[in-house]
């Protein structure tokens, strides 16, 4: 997601945000209303909306957090056609509550990954939203690699390769990706302990294009009922190629790319942020 698009949406979510005072009216806590959320987030029927809104009630119960905090049932007239109006159910929220929805809505949408960070962070700048925006995407490409790695070692164990095997077409499918440079090659390459595995030290780029070949592995593995190392280790070599050359094509070495943060301290931060969130969000006044 590119700095003019995070703008546009900040641009839309800065303006649903409202200010009501604290219940010892010394301060100004900031809601804001699903039904607003709703259009900003893309969902079309608050029907499907509401999914998102149980799931982040229900995540906020299982941390023992008070939902009256965060969520307040309340109703809202709406304009209808010819002057009419009629009521309707509506929650208000706060930023953590916020958070929460965006946590527990449809991946698949655009606006619900930018939300995530919109909410996550204290001051929302433009560009501190996109730092974030990239380590939540550099953490969630490097758990679908963990995924289709996993996938990969139980559909060849099926298939006569056992766990040293299973390594070595790893390996080998490293070292086509890397043009020649071996695991252990980059490993020293980017100052990467023997012990670390690289991809948590791969750029999200160079991450999901391990991911991309091994999944292409996967998938031929099945369709051409592959058996044994040999045919495995030919059928992911090629797949690590193809994605080399693919990015070759558009001037990317994959073994040039510098190293970027432990994904490990990434998790542990983002992590250590949750928390914070909820602590630092102004609960929501008692009702009256």
């Amino acid at each position: 997601m590119d700095i003019q698009k995070i703008q546009q949406y900040k641009e839309s979510f800065d303006s649903i945000g409202q200010k009501i005072m604290s219940d010892d009216g010394q301060e100004e806590v900031e809601v804001w209303f699903a039904r607003d959320l709703q259009n900003v987030l893309g969902y079309a029927r608050w029907e499907n909306f509401q999914v998102a809104i149980a799931r982040a009630v229900e995540s906020c119960k299982q941390q023992n957090i008070s939902v009256d905090d965060h969520f307040r049932e309340v109703t809202k007239m709406i304009d209808l056609a010819k002057g009419a109006k009629r009521e309707v159910a509506d929650f208000m929220l706060t930023r953590y509550a916020c958070y929460l929805i965006a946590q527990n809505g449809d991946p698949k949408k655009e606006e619900i990954a930018f939300a995530q960070g919109y909410f996550a962070v204290q001051t929302r700048k433009a560009e501190i939203i996109a730092e974030h925006l990239q380590e939540i995407s550099r953490l969630e490409t490097r758990e679908r690699l963990r995924a289709s790695e996993k996938q990969l070692s139980e559909n060849i164990y099926q298939r006569g390769v056992d766990d040293k095997g299973y390594g070595r077409i790893r390996s080998k499918g490293d070292t086509a990706l890397f043009g020649g440079n071996t695991t252990e090659d980059m490993k020293r390459r980017l100052g990467v302990k023997s012990t670390r595995p690289l991809a948590d030290f791969l750029p999200t780029l160079t991450i999901a294009a391990k991911n991309l070949a091994t999944e292409m592995t996967n998938y031929n593995v099945e369709q051409k009922n592959l058996f044994g190392e040999n045919p495995i280790t030919q059928e992911h070599v090629q797949n690590n190629i193809s994605v080399r050359n693919m990015l070759g094509e558009r001037g990317i070495r994959p073994e040039e790319l510098p190293a970027e943060e432990d994904v490990k301290k990434v998790e542990r931060r983002m992590a250590s942020n949750d928390k914070k969130i909820e602590k630092n969000t102004s609960k929501l006044p008692k009702k009256k």
